[in-house]
């Protein structure tokens, strides 16, 4: 296997990032209330009434008097489901900061069509940008409870840099997976006939093992219930595959390389069907939790698996190249995954206001994740009779995974989930930094609690000739 060298400075990088103090963010108002009966409301068999009311609502209000404001934030649409009747959609504006507004509608339907000439012309293909707001607020109540209800000046913008952030984390991850090929070939994946008890322990603990203690915190913890999104993050950082992390860590950690390379690879091509599998079946009794398995899957091929096979096609036709753009490439996937967390966090440091939600049991939480799954790995692997210089491999694979991909598929099916504050992405994006820490403990523990043998050390000599 062909070992990644990258400057530990990278992961001091991280660290710095991660204790690095944000600034202090606007407050949250109550609009999630709104959002969560409407959601409820939308998945229910029962009447869809509220829907037609705030509709109605917004049409009857004076705009005489209405305020101009300018803001950018995003659009959020509630659809009710089918029942035999078609009701309207609820269409809300969230600012950065967090606040809601309900957006009254034009009386007339086509105004929303693309190819009219109004304000709202294609606004339901919007949703997935973070968008530039022009509007009139104004005062209206449903129910006897007030809101503000916004109408349209002028036709969304979306903001550029926006559109450029989410085309960057695509391109970004399409590349680092076809490094990842590139430093593959079809004889890799014959480690599972040579050393098979290695690779199966592994995979059990990655797609098995783990994602079952994610949903066990998730439930001990709370989040099921209060933050139920959060609790789909941590399923999907737990049901994602390893990547170049963990085998840099493991390069340091002085354990098994190929061994860890060859577990990325393999659960890489699993994640195809274990992925979409464990969210559909661990948050499926989710109640208004609907997980766009196709999506997933879609995204997991596009950005995954193609590449990946792109890479080992590259490597068998041009092997010196290979071996000479792998170093770029690992580079690149380091750098990559910083990138994406830092400016993810820096677009959303609002919804770090609520602490509640983000506080230290949020925190906490995602450290034990990580850190647990290590020590499984280590416990599991040892129960199978897989000494030490292994165990590190399967420790570091079995706690560090691929959050890269994790923060891409949950931007990418956020919107359409109904993930008000991003919980999803900002899970695997928090997950991303502590497993660098996580990651460092144990390679300061393992010489302690896994010291490695003179057969270890023999078979570390071996991998480096072959290789």
């Amino acid at each position: 296997m062909h070992t990644r060298t990258v400057s530990p400075w990278i992961i001091l990088i991280s660290l710095i990032m991660l204790f690095s103090p944000a600034p202090s963010p606007a407050g949250i108002n109550g609009g999630e209330a709104l959002y969560n009966t409407l959601a409820a409301q939308a998945g229910s068999p029962g009447p869809k009434a509220m829907f037609t009311r705030i509709n109605e609502a917004g049409r009857a209000l004076d705009w005489t008097s209405a305020t101009p404001v300018t803001f950018e934030g995003n659009l959020r649409i509630i659809r009710p489901k089918p029942d035999g009747e078609k009701r309207p959609a609820v269409y809300l504006l969230r600012k950065v900061s967090g606040e809601i507004f309900i957006l009254a509608l034009p009386g007339d339907p086509a105004d929303l069509a693309p190819e009219s000439s109004s304000a709202y012309a294609g606004l339901d293909s919007l949703f997935k940008s973070k968008l530039r707001f022009e509007v009139l607020l104004t005062k209206g109540t449903i129910d006897g409870v007030s809101h503000t209800f916004a109408q349209l000046m002028s036709k969304p913008e979306p903001l550029l840099l926006d559109r450029l952030f989410k085309i960057s984390i695509i391109l970004m991850l399409f590349f680092v997976m076809v490094g990842m090929g590139m430093t593959l070939t079809i004889g890799d994946f014959t480690l599972l006939f040579k050393h098979p008890k290695g690779i199966i322990v592994g995979e059990i603990l990655q797609f098995g093992i783990m994602p079952l203690l994610a949903v066990a915190l998730g439930y001990l913890m709370g989040f099921h219930t209060s933050y139920p999104f959060i609790f789909v993050g941590m399923v999907l950082i737990t049901a994602i595959p390893g990547g170049v992390t963990s085998n840099l860590m493991t390069y340091y950690a002085k354990g098994d390389l190929a061994l860890s390379i060859s577990l990325t690879s393999f659960s890489t091509v699993l994640s195809i069907f274990f992925t979409p599998l464990l969210l559909a079946l661990y948050c499926a009794n989710m109640p208004d939790i609907v997980i766009p398995v196709k999506v997933v899957i879609q995204t997991i091929m596009i950005l995954v698996i193609i590449p990946l096979v792109l890479g080992m096609a590259f490597r068998k036709k041009w092997p010196r190249a290979a071996d000479r753009a792998t170093p770029f490439f690992s580079a690149l996937g380091i750098v990559a995954l910083l990138v994406l967390i830092g400016a993810g966090f820096i677009g959303n440091l609002s919804l770090f206001s609520d602490t509640a939600r983000y506080g230290l049991k949020f925190y906490s939480t995602i450290f034990t994740v990580t850190m647990a799954g290590m020590l499984l790995g280590i416990v599991c692997a040892k129960l199978a009779g897989i000494n030490n210089y292994q165990c590190r491999a399967i420790s570091l694979e079995t706690g560090l995974r691929n959050s890269a991909l994790a923060m891409t598929i949950a931007l990418l099916i956020q919107d359409s989930m109904g993930d008000f504050y991003s919980s999803m992405f900002v899970t695997s994006g928090l997950f991303g930094l502590i497993m660098y820490l996580a990651g460092i403990i144990a390679i300061f523990l393992y010489p302690h609690i896994l010291p490695l043998e003179k057969e270890d050390a023999q078979e570390k000599v071996k991998e480096s000739v072959i290789r």
